[in-house]
């Protein structure tokens, strides 16, 4: 029998991203053309080449983004999973709490929520967003995107809900501003 195995920081630093996944799923992409084109599963492909050290690597995120604390955050933080109990706040789904910018709790929810919480944080005297970084975790969101097209196979009416997503992608910036 083998021992439990040990959390090392790696495996907890942005895990949520779920590098494996999208890089496998970038993989498998090849032989269906039929959800992605060629042109755009290369640029997916170039922009995790970029994306994926920083996701995978303390000190590249660090280097990348100097001053950015790394902190626990939830990993999937949508407005519905807080919900509003009669003693207060609740919070739900946390299988993706994970290491990393609180940026990342923060992705795709738009101006609106990113200015309340740069609010709070003046307030509180914490740090406001980072521009580099939103963008950063924004991007690998993208990725993740593209590579849930791999489950439409057994999903079909998921297309419906990730075509916006490509269709957005598409007119981002490459890997968030990154540089190849």
């Amino acid at each position: 029998m083998r021992p439990p195995r040990s959390w090392t920081e790696r495996d907890l630093l942005l895990s949520a991203a779920e590098p494996q996944f999208i890089a496998e799923s970038l993989a498998l992409l090849e032989k269906r053309p039929d959800l992605i084109g060629s042109a755009d599963l290369d640029r997916a492909r170039r922009e995790w080449q970029v994306l994926e050290p920083l996701v995978r690597s303390r000190t590249a995120f660090e280097r990348a983004f100097p001053g950015i604390d790394l902190q626990p955050i939830h990993g999937d933080s949508p407005p519905a999973n807080i919900f509003g109990g009669v003693d207060g706040d609740l919070y739900a789904d946390f299988e993706l709490v994970t290491l990393g910018p609180v940026e990342w709790d923060l992705a795709a929810l738009g101006p609106v929520l990113e200015s309340a919480y740069n609010r709070g944080a003046q307030r509180t005297g914490m740090r406001p967003l980072n521009e580099d970084v939103l963008r950063f975790v924004n991007a690998v969101g993208m990725l993740r995107a593209i590579a849930s097209l791999t489950l439409v196979p057994q999903l079909p009416s998921l297309v419906e809900y990730l075509q916006p997503t490509v269709d957005q992608w598409q007119t981002m910036p490459f890997a968030g501003g990154r540089t190849e």
